[in-house]
């Protein structure tokens, strides 16, 4: 009988964010899968002593204190590079879900840790979608997103009555999503902050942006020109219409 792969969102950094359903999940699984950015990861492997992802892993780090006994289980690193050629990502992601997929043959119960949301611009997904289409069984267990946090920190809502909401990813280009109605929502937009801050000093409404977000180093700025041109991958802006 194959296992269960288990997308679990760990919410955006403050570990109490983490959901019931988040830490029973990840109590009952055999093992867990964490993604690894850093291109010394070549191939998926399972970690051993000495090895530097788990101390790197956000959303690793975030379960530690509230599930202690994750320390006890197995942990499978897979590469998921920060890069957009679309064929090397492919390979990596097969290569992946592939790993994946030896586990699942053995019956196991895996959590796969991923930050906010796994739903919204998730490493994970590349892997769910795949392990789905070759038969395995794989479900999504939600966390607190990102931009929800920020607006609770910044005790601000997102949208009322008619107001849209716009979630758009900042490393893409954000010109033509800037000119649509209501809020919008910049995730992140460390690694661009430069080119970010450029097309908004064109742009009208409230700038606010939270920069880690429930972790260490929280900070807030309601004015861009103050953000430092190189802020950390998870900075997060809120643009409200209005001043």
């Amino acid at each position: 009988m194959s296992g269960i792969l288990y997308g679990t969102g760990t919410g955006p950094g403050d570990a109490e964010l983490l959901t019931l359903k988040a830490v029973r999940t990840i109590r009952s699984c055999d093992m867990t899968v964490v993604p690894v950015s850093d291109s010394a990861l070549e191939e998926p492997c399972i970690w051993e002593e000495g090895m530097p992802w788990l101390e790197q892993c956000t959303a690793y780090q975030i379960v530690l204190p509230e599930v202690p006994e994750i320390r006890e289980k197995p942990v499978l690193c897979l590469p998921m590079p920060m890069k957009k050629d679309k064929e090397t990502l492919k390979r990596i992601h097969d290569a992946g879900a592939a790993a994946v997929e030896q586990y699942l043959d053995e019956g196991k119960r895996i959590a796969f840790l991923t930050l906010g949301d796994p739903s919204v611009y998730s490493t994970y997904l590349y892997i769910h979608k795949r392990v789905l289409r070759d038969g395995y069984q794989a479900r999504i267990i939600p966390g607190i997103p990102s931009f929800c946090a920020a607006a609770a920190a910044l005790n601000i809502g997102l949208a009322e009555n008619k107001e849209e909401i716009h979630i758009l990813p900042a490393s893409y280009g954000i010109e033509e999503g800037l000119q649509m109605s209501g809020t919008k929502i910049l995730m992140k937009a460390g690694k661009q902050m430069a080119s970010v801050k450029e097309t908004l000093r064109k742009s009208k409404g409230q700038f606010r942006m939270v920069e880690n977000c429930g972790m260490d180093g929280e900070r807030i700025y309601t004015d861009p020109e103050e953000v430092p041109e190189k802020t950390s991958y998870y900075s997060l802006i809120i643009i409200k219409e209005g001043s």
